[in-house]
């Protein structure tokens, strides 16, 4: 008799964080086998899945909108298709879970933040007919032991390693802390031994996540760590790039400069998301810095690392925000010519100061805002494009370009996902993860043109 399987369908919605914990349970499930004595295999077709997992997101309002749409969504096929298991995970089930259970009689499982190491008990008592509900202490770190049994879902050649849990800062506009709980770390002999796993399946860029990368070790050892931590994830053979995200720039110290720029494989890269440039709206934000800071640091990390490719994200319209705060953000972006940049629009989340103070701006000024800012960039970018024209860069190869004699790929000043590409023209047969050699001849507003310099290099 042949062995019939069950057919899952994961969701992952929301950051590269939520994707990591995707990837765990996606690993939990693989390898507990069997469920009801039936193996699992992944489906993409929602109308084929036994088993429906989605791990939701609520960061802002569309992102929570994006998550409710897909649970109903979801929930149908337990009426017209095959669903016998739906789950629901993340934030959004941490945050609204007597909701979620009680308008949502579908759902027949929920896991919170630190309970997503669950996935594969919760799942069996569901297959035996349970309705279960999973949290626990937002202080807690899930059962790490669990680490290496990540299922990269990202293409293989580059992994997102995130290195805490949670955080400490209050701005005034976040619900994370209240969802993810306070800052702890990862010990760092637990991410080294992760980082040699993904290693050894083929992955050459680790980007460093968290909700901020710069506190890493503090909890844990009393002192900042990540530049020992870059040091040590330098040493692993077959790591080729190493990137960081989300850094807080009143943190970033003296040694984390030198880390970045006297080891090889960490990128000359940085994302510093700012939110913005007026003294008044940081404060108001819960910012733990201001103006001049952030023009020192920015002006001190392009004097020791000439190179550097500056990301920063920044919220339109927050609550109180004039016309004159907006220029003063406007005048800021076009001295500091950021190479990458992104704007979200204030959105205001319940229970967060920020939600009920005065001066709330209308949602089409906050668009109008968004885009001034985003058109300015443009142009910026544009223009820093054209500067590259002639440069000879190493890229890595994302894949080819379909019908074309041409590849995607990203240079170190391109984060996944967020970023631009450079589209690399050459009859040569490239492989996706391969690093190569090439020549920048051409720039649009976001990307880059090139072709392969003479020699090719593996």
């Amino acid at each position: 008799m042949m062995e019939t399987t069950m057919k899952l369908l994961f969701i992952s919605l929301g950051c590269d964080k939520n994707l990591v914990d995707t990837e765990f349970m996606l690993g939990m499930i693989r390898d507990a086998g069997t469920f009801d004595g039936q193996p699992i295999e992944m489906t993409d077709d929602e109308y084929q899945a036994d088993i429906i997992i989605i791990n939701t997101c609520c960061f802002i309002n569309d992102a929570k909108e994006e998550s409710v749409n897909t649970i109903l969504e979801m929930a149908e096929y337990k009426k017209s298709g095959t669903c016998k298991a739906l789950l629901v995970s993340g934030c959004m089930a941490q945050r609204y879970k007597e909701e979620i259970l009680q308008e949502v009689p579908e759902v027949d499982g929920i896991l919170g933040t630190t309970s997503y190491d669950e996935v594969s008990k919760v799942l069996a008592e569901v297959l035996k007919g349970e309705r279960v509900s999973d949290f626990h202490d937002l202080s807690e770190l899930p059962e790490t032991k669990m680490r290496s049994k990540r299922l990269v879902t990202t293409g293989g050649h580059y992994a997102f390693l995130k290195i805490s849990e949670g955080c400490n800062k209050r701005c005034t506009y976040c619900i994370i802390p209240s969802l993810r709980g306070p800052y702890r770390s990862v010990p760092m002999e637990q991410l080294l031994a992760e980082a040699k796993e993904l290693a050894d399946q083929g992955v050459k860029e680790l980007i460093l996540v968290a909700q901020e990368t710069t506190l890493y070790g503090v909890d844990l050892y009393g002192e900042k760590t990540l530049p020992k931590l870059l040091h040590e994830l330098a040493q692993i053979d077959g790591i080729e790039w190493i990137r960081i995200q989300y850094c807080y720039p009143e943190e970033i110290t003296e040694e984390l400069i030198q880390a970045i720029k006297t080891e090889e494989k960490v990128c000359h890269y940085l994302d510093i998301p700012i939110q913005h440039a007026s003294d008044a709206v940081l404060k108001r934000m819960g910012r733990r810095t201001n103006q001049a800071e952030l023009r020192e640091r920015i002006a001190h990390l392009r004097e020791e690392i000439p190179d550097i490719a500056l990301r920063t994200t920044l919220i339109s319209g927050f609550p109180g925000e004039t016309q004159e705060d907006h220029e003063e953000l406007m005048e800021f972006v076009d001295e500091m010519e950021f190479d990458r940049l992104g704007v979200f629009t204030y959105s205001p989340e319940e229970g967060t100061p920020a939600e009920t103070m005065e001066g709330q701006v209308p949602e089409e000024v906050k668009e109008e805002r968004r885009d001034e800012l985003m058109s300015l960039q443009q142009e910026i970018s544009l223009e820093k494009g054209d500067e590259r024209i002639g440069q000879e860069l190493l890229v890595m190869i994302e894949g080819k370009v379909s019908g074309e004699s041409a590849y995607i790929a990203r240079t170190y000043a391109d984060a996944p996902k967020v970023d631009g590409y450079i589209f690399v023209q050459t009859g040569e047969l490239l492989v996706t993860g391969d690093f190569a050699r090439v020549r920048v001849t051409g720039a649009l507003e976001y990307d880059l043109i090139g072709e392969l310099a003479d020699e090719y290099t593996e």
